[in-house]
């Protein structure tokens, strides 16, 4: 235990000497750069100052204050916001330390070090004393914009929307004025938050006092198209155009991949044809590419072709990304020669073009063929990622994974095996439970949790065994696959061993 104190505290003192102070030379004539540093907490006094919070917070304050101040610790901001951060859901044991700290004569509490405290409080639901120390903020001048994203990210979360509105009106009352961009950064975090209901009441309710402009209604159809309720997202549209706010391409993108997302292409395609007569001069390759992408995936190809002409005719230069959209477009309706055709006018090609042709292949049931296509992007320097060997597994193995025609390569037995190695033990029984009762469907297999559970140095050599394994009968192409990413995984000491070897 001592051990692991001794490199904790190391490791913050390695990780934590780049932020507020300044080292400064002692020799004259000469300078050198200053360089901010984090103040260094001592995490023994860390330690013991939480345990004593943690275990006498319902002494009375005196006992409580004289078991702090016998520990004699060095409290900075730096000490008071990690002693936050022990307890993120207990409101108590911060609050207490902050009572405490509020004794001292050598220590000030700032803006950061309020919102730290109150945030804590908010997470841990104490709406009272939340709105207590929120108001001491306010006439104490503390009171920033994070302030009022954390309090009515805390109030909105707890229901509490008339103190909501009262935010505003108090904060106003301590000279903090109403301000249209103050709300819309509020909006924003409800919005992050799944919280567009209690956003959209806000800024209603504040129409009298804050008018809202085209970047709160923005959010708002963001939020509803997030949350999926069209429905009120038309409503904020059809609202903003009635206060005569402008909308902006992002507002309609937005609403165009919502309607795509739900199957409701006509009224996607009708937003994009309002776009076309409405402001098709600053109609950009984000909106083309958005388009065409969703076309190529519902085997429109000739709609997605369409656009893809009108892009070029408006000089509009096509990325990488809708190559690859026509690519997988052409494939998924049997146009192998079309697709390759517009691969080969790539000028160069990325993991997402590659993707679009492997993932075309796959979908044809040319397992071999994108095999290959694999070959290919890693000879042109081209690095496969997590996503490039899942889909291969998957064209290879089934989305279940399969049996192979030697029990050596049984793809089931390579997943207990590798469950059992990983310690998922119990899991390992289930799987082999449900395998052996043929009542029950084996549950899809999931490649992601394969290849995660054998991203080390032991996967290295299992993976290389296993393709050893797959090549003795014959399953080149998947052995391939398999050897690629052992060597990804591969430590720097093995890859110079195999190195050595191959020269």
């Amino acid at each position: 235990m001592l051990m692991i104190r001794k490199l904790n505290l190391l490791k913050t003192l390695t990780t934590t000497t780049t932020h507020h102070h300044h080292l400064h030379s002692t020799t004259t004539g000469t300078t050198t750069n200053s360089t901010p540093t984090t103040p260094v907490v001592n995490q023994d006094h860390l330690l013991k100052a939480c345990t004593i919070l943690y275990q006498q917070q319902h002494s009375p304050t005196p006992r409580l204050h004289s078991n702090l101040s016998s520990l004699n610790p060095h409290i900075t901001h730096e000490f008071f916001l990690q002693v936050c951060n022990k307890f993120p859901l207990s409101w108590r044991p911060v609050y207490l330390f902050f009572l405490y700290t509020q004794s001292l004569c050598d220590f000030t509490h700032t803006s950061t070090s309020y919102n730290k405290m109150i945030d804590c409080i908010g997470k841990a639901k104490n709406i009272d004393l939340f709105w207590t120390m929120v108001n001491e903020m306010g006439k104490l001048g503390f009171v920033n914009d994070k302030t009022f994203r954390i309090g009515l990210k805390t109030l909105a979360s707890a229901r509490e929307l008339k103190k909501c509105v009262d935010f505003f009106h108090v904060m106003n009352g301590f000279g903090y004025d109403y301000s249209v961009d103050r709300l819309n950064k509020v909006v924003e975090t409800l919005c992050e938050g799944k919280l567009v209901e209690e956003a959209n009441y806000v800024v209603t309710k504040l129409k009298g006092s804050i008018l809202p402009n085209g970047v709160t209604y923005k959010l708002l159809i963001k939020g509803f198209c997030d949350k999926g309720d069209m429905v009120k997202a038309s409503k904020i549209w059809n609202l903003m155009v009635d206060e005569g706010c402008e909308v902006d391409i992002d507002a309609y993108e937005k609403m165009m991949e919502t309607f795509f997302k739900v199957n409701r292409h006509d009224e996607a395609l009708k937003i994009f044809q309002m776009m076309r007569v409405k402001m098709e001069d600053r109609m950009e390759l984000s909106t083309y590419r958005l388009v065409i992408d969703w076309m190529s995936k519902q085997g429109k190809v000739e709609v997605a072709r369409m656009m893809f002409d009108e892009m070029l005719h408006r000089n509009i230069r096509p990325d990488n990304r809708t190559y690859a959209a026509l690519i997988y477009g052409n494939l998924a309706r049997g146009r192998i020669s079309e697709a390759y055709r517009i691969f080969e006018n790539v000028e160069n090609p990325d993991i997402f073009v590659y993707h679009g042709l492997i993932k075309g292949l796959l979908k044809l049931k040319r397992a071999r063929e994108a095999t290959q296509v694999f070959r290919e992007m890693i000879k042109r320097g081209c690095e496969p990622e997590m996503h490039t060997y899942v889909m291969l597994l998957q064209g290879h193995l089934g989305k279940r994974g399969r049996k192979g025609r030697d029990p050596l390569v049984n793809f089931d037995t390579i997943f207990v095996g590798g469950l059992v190695k990983a310690g998922k033990s119990l899991e390992a029984t289930k799987y082999v439970e449900r395998s052996m009762n043929k009542g029950v469907e084996v549950p899809r297999f999931d490649y992601n949790k394969f290849l995660h559970y054998y991203s080390s140095e032991e996967g290295a050599k299992m993976f290389e065994d296993t393709s050893k394994k797959l090549r003795e009968v014959g399953l080149f192409d998947l052995a391939d696959v398999m050897e690629r990413y052992g060597q990804k995984m591969a430590t720097r000491d093995r890859r110079r061993d195999r190195a050595v070897e191959q020269s």
